[in-house]
C-alpha cells in the first residue's frame, strides 16, 4: 500500500533533474512510496551520468509499465527536450516548456487517481513564459488545471509550518486583504493539513499584521475589526488556536514547539523566518549549503508539495546540490497520501 508520487523534473537547465535523481538513489525512498519523475527520459539519463550514480532509467509511457524498484528510475517520459541545443544554468524557452508539460502530466495523473501524490522540483518562471505559459508558478497552474478558486500556500520545515493571508501582491494590497473570512478560511486549511501529517489536535498560532499585534490599537485596526473576530468564531467552533500573537514573536515560539502551525497575514511575513531556518549559506564557498523547506499548496483537490527553492542555475550541471529539500517534499507527500488513502504505518 505504498502511494504512487509523481515527481516533477523541473527545470532541466536548473538543478531540478540532480535533487531528483540523487533522492531516488537513496533505497529509504523507495521504502516508503512508489516514485515516477514526469519530464524527459534522457534528461534523467544525463543527470545520472552527472552524478555518476549506478541507476538505470526505465522510460515508460503509462504507470502500469512502471517497476518501482530501488536502483531503477522510472520516468514518463514526454520527449519534450531537444539534448543537441539543451544547456544547463540558462533560461531556455524550451527548458520552460519542459518544466510545463511535466506538472501538467503529473496534475493529470493525480486527477485521475493514477498516482497518490505529486511532487515538484524548482521552474523558472521566465523560461516558462517565454514558452508562451503566462503562469505566476506551480501555485497558480495547480489551480487553474485543478479548477481549484479557494487555496493557500504553506511552507513547512521541522517544528514551523505556515500558511499566508496573501502572498504574491505587493505589501500596501496585502494589509488590505487581511479580511476575517480569508483569516478563518486558511486556519481551516492549515488545521487540516497538521492532521494529515498525524497531528490530532493541532495547535495553530494566528500572527498580527501590525507591531505587537496593534498594541491595542495603538499601531492599527486590523487586528481589532478583523483577526480578532475570525480568532474568536474559529475557537467557538473547536479550533485550537491563540492570537493575535506579535509577529515578531510568534516564529521562535513555533520553532520550539509551541505551534503545530502559524498564520501569516502576508508573504515576507511567513516566508523570512522558515528560510531563516532552512536555509544554510555557506560562507566560505559563497554558495547555498543546502534548503530543506517544503511548500505545500493547500486547499486542492489532489496532494502537490514542493521544494522551497529555486533553479539554482548558478550550480546547475555541476552536480554539487543537495537533495535535502526533495528528500522532504517525497516525506510530506507520503504521509499526506497515506493519510488519504486511510494507510497506517
Amino acid at each position: 500500500m505504498k502511494p504512487i508520487l509523481a515527481i516533477t523534473m523541473g527545470d532541466p537547465a536548473g538543478i531540478g533533474p540532480e535533487i531528483v535523481v540523487r533522492a531516488l538513489s537513496h533505497e529509504s525512498t523507495y521504502e516508503q512510496c512508489r516514485p515516477i519523475v514526469t519530464g524527459d527520459a534522457a534528461v534523467i539519463r544525463e543527470a545520472v551520468r552527472l552524478l555518476g550514480l549506478d541507476l538505470k532509467v526505465n522510460a515508460v509511457d503509462k504507470i502500469s509499465d512502471a517497476k518501482f524498484e530501488f536502483g531503477t528510475i522510472d520516468v514518463y517520459d514526454l520527449h519534450c527536450v531537444d539534448m543537441d541545443t539543451f544547456r544547463f544554468g540558462e533560461v531556455q524557452p524550451q527548458c520552460g516548456n519542459a518544466a510545463f508539460v511535466s506538472i501538467k502530466k503529473a496534475i493529470e495523473l493525480a486527477m485521475a487517481n493514477e498516482v497518490d501524490a505529486t511532487v515538484t522540483a524548482p521552474l523558472n518562471k521566465e523560461a516558462l513564459n517565454l514558452a508562451g505559459h503566462h503562469f505566476d508558478g506551480h501555485t497558480e497552474l495547480y489551480a487553474t488545471f485543478t479548477n481549484t478558486k479557494k487555496y493557500a500556500m504553506m511552507l513547512a520545515d521541522e517544528n514551523i509550518r505556515v500558511i499566508h493571508v496573501s502572498t504574491h501582491v505587493p505589501l500596501r494590497k496585502a494589509c488590505d486583504l487581511v479580511k476575517k473570512q480569508r483569516v478563518i478560511e486558511v486556519t481551516e486549511l492549515i488545521a487540516d493539513a497538521c492532521r494529515q501529517f498525524g497531528i490530532e489536535n493541532p495547535r495553530i498560532g494566528i500572527a498580527g499584521l501590525n507591531p505587537h499585534s496593534s498594541e491595542n490599537g495603538m499601531f492599527g485596526d486590523e487586528e481589532a475589526l478583523e483577526i480578532i473576530p475570525a480568532i474568536e468564531e474559529l475557537k467557538a467552533r473547536g479550533f485550537n488556536v491563540d492570537g493575535p500573537v506579535p509577529p515578531d514573536s510568534i516564529f521562535a515560539k513555533a520553532k520550539s514547539g509551541k505551534y503545530d502551525g502559524c498564520v501569516a497575514m502576508y508573504h515576507d511575513q511567513g516566508h523570512i523566518p522558515l528560510k531563516v531556518c532552512a536555509f544554510n549559506w555557506n560562507k566560505e564557498t559563497g554558495k547555498m549549503q543546502s534548503a530543506k523547506g517544503v511548500n505545500i499548496t493547500l486547499g486542492l483537490p489532489i496532494i502537490r508539495v514542493s521544494v522551497d527553492h529555486g533553479t539554482a542555475f548558478d550550480v546547475a550541471g555541476k552536480g554539487i546540490a543537495s537533495e535535502d529539500a526533495m528528500m522532504l517534499s517525497i516525506d510530506y507527500a507520503t504521509r499526506m497520501a497515506k493519510y488519504r488513502l486511510g494507510v497506517k504505518d
